[in-house]
């Protein structure tokens, strides 16, 4: 070689060097610039026991991640926070940690907002703002303080898809990102950064044991969501229209229903009373389009080139209040109205979903615990609830709510004593109705035993078994049992405020 040509592959060999020196530094001063806004966030959490709702689980410790956004706030996971009765935060290489308080939490979609008092806490930190949600294959950072150390950590990975995904914390089915980072406990609530901007929030890994590295995020646009919805510091959560559908790609069914063969869209199977679509939109028809996206046969839409999830998606990303155009066919004829998104019910099904920051309801009566019954109670079977709950309480998941029975009672277990010999085994029994009244909910229930005038209180579940307790001796009896049991209160603090 020549040594010109040496010269010249020199000059080039040190050019590529200074390039990818130089871009390596602006890498590393962007990361530097982030970790300021790391957060680590320290919870004691006290669970009530659902089996025994006077009381308490008993308090357990973790620490979740989290980043510091305009305002003087820290943006994290709602299970970060759940249950807390005491919050603490600490800065990335500070020592010290300082009392938090939680202003505002989506347990629905997974995030929340805490804050510190402290006037100086924020003082040399610098808020992150809220970035676009990346492009597939594109690379991101995670950042958070995950088990197995003290310090910050930062992980690379590759954005793989974005689609709905069940949340791990809620069961609710909204908009997540995957990614191939490294998500491991603690890493909960630490941001997914892209040009120093967060495009996620981490929430969950994959726990199926058959995948390695997936890790879920809560994306851009659910995050602006909860941050608008935040303003006015009530909580509103994520609108549903009140009918539930499903997918339509057979053929057959779409003729059945009057689509052309280039029409799509998914079928109605139920409107629920008191819901935005009741008394517009009908069983057996078919949705066509939602806010102006054409829904397929399998319940998606096309939100972008990149984009393809499903339709709720639509719905999601309106706030309360707004309306959203539906479009459907009825017998072959398209209609379209407008539909105002409200607040979702209490709970479509007779199992509410699992709630947080709750006291249990309770109500005892002739020695006998009744409870409401939701998903809180079915999980305190254990982490394979789904096989080791009562049948006919996991049954009950299934079934719809209505106005005339929005919620199933519980009959959990017999406190023995006199006044309920011959019930000393009952366990996990619903009551559907007392006295011959069908029961709406609970507190229908609980104000059925307090107006009763009836010398026997008759409980009856739908195969005809009965329970009947003596009504005078079950009041004489209140307080010589819950002394006995060592239960503070008959019912739940404020049942009866409602």
């Amino acid at each position: 070689m020549t040594l010109a040509r040496r010269s010249c592959a020199a000059i080039l060999l040190f050019v590529a060097t200074f390039a990818s020196y130089s871009a390596a530094a602006q890498l590393n001063d962007e990361i530097r610039a982030v970790e300021r806004s790391i957060i680590k966030i320290y919870t004691t959490q006290a669970a009530p026991d659902y089996f025994t709702p006077w009381r308490l689980l008993t308090p357990s410790q973790s620490s979740g991640s989290g980043s510091v956004i305009d305002g003087n706030r820290i943006l994290t996971n709602a299970h970060v926070i759940a249950d807390a009765s005491y919050v603490q935060v600490q800065k990335h290489n500070d020592p010290n940690r300082y009392t938090a308080r939680v202003v505002f939490v989506s347990h629905s979609s997974d995030l929340a907002i805490v804050t510190v008092d402290d006037p100086g806490f924020f003082t040399d930190l610098e808020p992150l703002s809220i970035g676009e949600l990346p492009s597939a294959q594109e690379e991101v950072y995670v950042f958070g303080y995950p088990m197995g150390g003290r310090t910050l950590s930062i992980t690379k990975g590759i954005l793989s898809r974005v689609e709905q995904q069940i949340y791990a914390h809620s069961g609710d089915f909204l908009l997540a990102g995957q990614i191939d980072a490294a998500i491991n406990p603690g890493n909960s609530g630490g941001p997914v950064i892209v040009d120093q901007k967060i495009v996620g929030v981490v929430m969950q890994a994959n726990s199926g044991g058959r995948a390695e590295n997936l890790g879920y995020f809560v994306p851009p646009n659910i995050i602006e969501h909860v941050l608008t919805d935040a303003e006015d510091g009530v909580y509103d959560g994520f609108p549903d229209l009140g009918f539930r559908t499903q997918d339509l790609e057979s053929p057959a069914a779409k003729e059945a229903y009057g689509l052309t063969p280039d029409q799509s869209g998914v079928l109605v199977i139920k409107v629920f009373e008191d819901s935005p679509a009741a008394g517009i939109l009908q069983e057996n028809d078919v949705v066509t389009k939602i806010d102006g996206f054409t829904v397929a046969g399998d319940s998606t839409i096309t939100v972008n080139p990149e984009l393809q999830t499903n339709f709720k998606y639509a719905i999601d990303m309106r706030q309360i209040g707004e309306t959203i155009e539906v479009e459907f066919a009825r017998d072959g004829q398209l209609l379209t109205r407008e539909l105002v998104a409200q607040k979702r019910q209490q709970s479509y099904s007779l199992v509410k979903q699992e709630a947080f920051d709750e006291i249990p309801e309770y109500y005892i009566y002739g020695g006998v615990l009744f409870v409401p019954l939701n998903m809180n109670l079915i999980m305190r079977w254990g982490p394979d609830w789904n096989r080791t709950a009562p049948v006919s309480l996991l049954q009950a998941r299934s079934q719809w709510s209505s106005p005339e029975k929005r919620e199933l009672v519980v009959a959990l277990q017999v406190l023995a004593s006199d006044v309920n010999l011959g019930y000393h085994d009952l366990r996990n029994w619903i009551v559907d109705s007392v006295n011959g009244e069908p029961i709406r909910d609970f507190e229908h229930f609980t104000r059925v035993l307090q107006d009763n005038d009836q010398p026997h209180v008759v409980f009856r579940n739908d195969s005809g078994y009965q329970v009947v307790v003596n009504h005078q001796q079950a009041l004489e009896s209140e307080q010589r049992i819950l002394q006995q049991y060592r239960i503070p209160a008959p019912y739940s603090e404020g049942l009866f405020d409602k």
